[in-house]
């Protein structure tokens, strides 16, 4: 078929059904990146402030390719043109909502709201010993105040002898316009936030408890991983992640590589050398899924400068079992223009 009776096909197709198109092979991949398509696209969902072309009333449907807008343009360039400017509106918008603070946490007030908006979601993707990716979308979300509880769960997962690593995805759509109908098969950036080893789980992993039907395993940086104790195999995948720059974490990294949180360095109070920090507070939030068990915020706290950057660490198996599923987040700040 002739390549101006493909390209006219192919204006004819949506931003995500001419960007699988371009996968097909390369033939196809240069004829998508027609700057005519989409120039045509980009002015019709971004209105130009200045007339960079004539069109005549006829040529509603067509830009001629003679035109100034795409005089001496690399193939691509409107394509690229297009998704940078979809990018810039949902990230105006998405600052426009973290904006607001709460004065306890320090924390936006409308983290779903934000993450809705750039349609932010999480993946968990399972790869086995011979090099096959398993990818599980999310299944179910919790906000809280300070947190977002993921909680994955299927009937057809991956045998868990035969999976070496789990790796949980921040991931955006490439193309921000499409997030409100979360096409799972648009075209999507990944940002790793965090990798497991699964190669003997339950000899290195921590049994923080049971029940008739599940074991729960603990593994670092808070995955809840429960297995069926007849089978031995995967019943559900649990993590609770903190908003404090999960932004940054879930959109800034790459497929391979974490994004690399900035060094916290806490400001000593210089009214007594003996004391490390003065007058901060403690946000403490105890939750499910579906509610609130405890929440309380500390003030006027302190610790010395031997404490400084220590973590607190809890002894899962002091808890009963139904508790495994809450989790307590911690934010401190410098609590002294608190009312």
């Amino acid at each position: 078929m002739p390549s101006e009776m493909l390209i006219k096909i192919f204006s004819y197709l949506d931003t995500v059904s001419l960007l699988a198109v371009g996968r097909v092979n390369r033939h196809f991949y240069h004829l998508a990146n027609d700057n005519g398509i989409w120039l045509k696209i980009y002015s019709s969902c971004f209105q130009p402030k200045k007339t960079l072309w004539k069109m005549k009333s006829e040529q509603t449907e067509s830009v001629s390719l003679g035109c100034a807008a795409l005089h001496d343009r690399k193939p691509g360039y409107w394509k690229k043109e297009y998704i940078f400017k979809q990018i810039a509106v949902v990230k105006a918008r998405v600052m426009q909502l973290v904006k607001p603070v709460d004065p306890y946490t320090g924390l936006p007030c409308k983290n779903k709201e934000a993450m809705k908006a750039s349609g932010l979601s999480w993946i968990i993707v399972l790869k086995d010993k011979i090099g096959k990716e398993h990818v599980m979308e999310e299944a179910n979300l919790s906000f809280k105040d300070t947190s977002v509880t993921i909680l994955w769960y299927s009937t057809d997962w991956p045998c868990l002898d035969i999976l070496s690593t789990l790796k949980l995805f921040g991931v955006i759509p490439l193309l921000p316009d499409q997030s409100r109908a979360r096409s799972k098969n648009g075209p999507r950036y990944r940002s790793l936030i965090a990798e497991y080893r699964l190669a003997n789980l339950t000899e290195k992993s921590v049994e923080v408890g049971a029940d008739k039907l599940v074991r729960l395993f603990c593994l670092n940086s808070g995955l809840v991983v429960g297995l069926w104790k007849v089978k031995n195999e995967i019943a559900f995948v649990m993590t609770s992640l903190h908003y404090h720059q999960l932004f940054e974490r879930s959109t800034l990294g790459s497929a391979t590589v974490k994004y690399a949180l900035p060094p916290h360095k806490p400001l000593l109070d210089d009214v007594d050398p003996e004391y490390g920090l003065h007058d901060y507070s403690l946000h403490l939030d105890m939750h499910g899924r579906s509610c609130t068990y405890l929440c309380g915020t500390f003030k006027s706290l302190f610790c010395r400068k031997g404490r400084v950057g220590r973590t607190v660490r809890c002894d899962f198996k002091m808890i009963p079992a139904v508790m495994f599923s809450f989790y307590i987040q911690y934010f401190c700040f410098k609590g002294r223009n608190l009312n």
